[in-house]
């Protein structure tokens, strides 16, 4: 039988709707950027309980295992609680371990009435033994500190495969820069829509709106957005004169270069950033193609073309390895910005580290080449072809690349760093890392067909 004794007065609304959450993450396998964006906007909190919920369920769904670890001192097994009651759990270790202005008895206190209101006889008292245990004794939570990959993985959040695969490729330093940096908060960019507007007109509606806006140095259509509020009710977006998109990811079009009255085949668009950004640079003139295997997601893509005033781009689904047999010969310019492990956006999904697998590295590259190699088969002679990745995996990228040109000998490297806006270099292959540049990790080739 549920418990009914709790006092509603006593429980605090943003910490409830957190526990729903992270249970809609954890037992209905909910991505949880998607699930807490759908309960701000059924709910309509004050920006201090949006800032405050965010926190909670982001930090909680990073943290992941490391709490567990955590809590296992104090509890025999938390898998064998309800539900509620491991969320519960959870979310009073990382307000009682890691995060410094909530009082611990605020943390406590609801975490109990909800245990009552969610939890079967009993919970409330096993919930308050554990945390005041927790608050009494919190040596017993302590963390390794050594600098093998274990104690770093438990330290800084992340699966130990994960930071062994980095330390051996990056070093401990460089590795434990790079998880940490995962645990901050990304940047929030947009990109300028051109054909309505240009970075100085939008920037001083942003100001308007209440939003700090600053240049991004990266991208000359970049504006990086800091204390902006719901990004729902920011006009300029809404107006269809921005479209979010990261700075990494803006890079991509200009190393592509497409020209108005261009045809251009983007591979894998969704969500099309990158597809409505092609479009700008051509001004919305000629043609773009693009493909996805989702029928919604082209519909989304083509949602946000109309949204942006674009006309030129054809959704169609389409498994990316059938391009080069349907349109052979056809595209001044090819992107392929494949499917991949997404290291490199770990900051932007929270529950995306620990959906990984070791596993990935056998599974992708197979695939990424077949991709590349079907939509290698539509470019024009003379045309260009670029491959993106949003990861930092050399078996993902430069390994990709190089295969790929072992066997297509019609195809040439070029200076891919040199098409870049604004901090050009001479690399023939571009690797942006999220922990030394800022944006997201990011990879670039381009190659164009002899």
């Amino acid at each position: 039988m549920m418990q009914k004794q709790y006092r509603e007065e006593k429980i605090d609304r943003v910490r409830e709707l957190a526990m729903q959450v992270l249970q809609k993450v954890h037992t209905e396998s909910a991505y949880a950027n998607v699930a807490l964006a759908e309960t701000l906007r059924e709910m309509r909190l004050p920006e201090r309980d949006r800032r405050f919920l965010t926190e909670l369920v982001y930090g909680v769904t990073k943290a992941g295992e490391t709490l567990d670890y955590m809590i296992g001192h104090y509890v025999a097994d938390i898998r064998k609680a309800q539900p509620a009651i491991r969320e519960l759990l959870r979310l009073g270790f990382y307000q009682i371990f890691f995060m410094d202005r909530v009082p611990p008895s605020a943390a406590c206190n609801t975490a109990v009435e909800l245990a009552k209101k969610y939890g079967r006889r009993g919970a409330d008292s096993f919930v308050n033994g554990v945390l005041r245990a927790a608050l009494r004794e919190p040596e017993r939570a302590e963390l390794p500190n050594g600098r093998d990959a274990r104690a770093l993985a438990l330290r800084t959040w992340h699966p130990k495969w994960m930071v062994e695969r980095w330390m051996r490729a990056y070093g401990y330093e460089r590795t434990e820069a790079l998880c940490c940096c995962n645990n901050t908060s990304a940047p929030l960019s947009v990109r300028v829509n051109t054909l309505r507007t240009n970075r100085p007109a939008l920037m001083e509606q942003f100001a308007a709106a209440g939003a700090e806006a600053h240049v991004s140095a990266l991208a000359p259509e970049g504006i990086l957005l800091r204390a902006h509020g719901a990004l729902d009710e920011l006009a300029p977006l809404r107006m269809g004169l921005a479209q979010v998109q990261d700075e990494s990811s803006m890079l991509v079009a200009h190393v592509l270069a497409p020209e108005p009255g261009m045809t251009v085949i983007d591979a894998c668009a969704a969500p099309g950033g990158k597809t409505t950004h092609i479009a700008q640079r051509m001004e919305n003139r000629g043609r773009i193609l693009a493909f996805d295997i989702y029928e919604e997601k082209i519909r989304r893509i083509e949602r946000n073309a109309q949204r942006l005033g674009i006309s030129i781009i054809e959704g169609e689904v389409r498994d990316a390895r059938t391009i080069g047999a349907a349109y052979a010969g056809q595209a001044d310019r090819v992107l392929v910005d494949a499917p991949c492990s997404g290291l490199g956006v770990l900051r932007r999904k929270p529950d995306a580290r620990w959906n990984k697998s070791a596993g990935d590295r056998k599974t992708l590259p197979p695939l990424q080449r077949a991709i590349l190699a079907s939509a290698a088969e539509a470019v024009k002679k003379g045309g260009i072809l670029v491959y993106s990745t949003c990861t930092m995996e050399e078996c993902e990228n430069t390994d990709v690349v190089h295969t790929f040109l072992e066997t297509h000998t019609d195809f040439a490297l070029e200076e891919t760093g040199s098409f870049l806006p604004e901090e050009k270099s001479t690399e023939h292959m571009v690797q942006i890392m999220p922990e030394t540049n800022g944006p997201d990790g990011f990879f670039i080739a381009r190659m164009r067909r002899l």
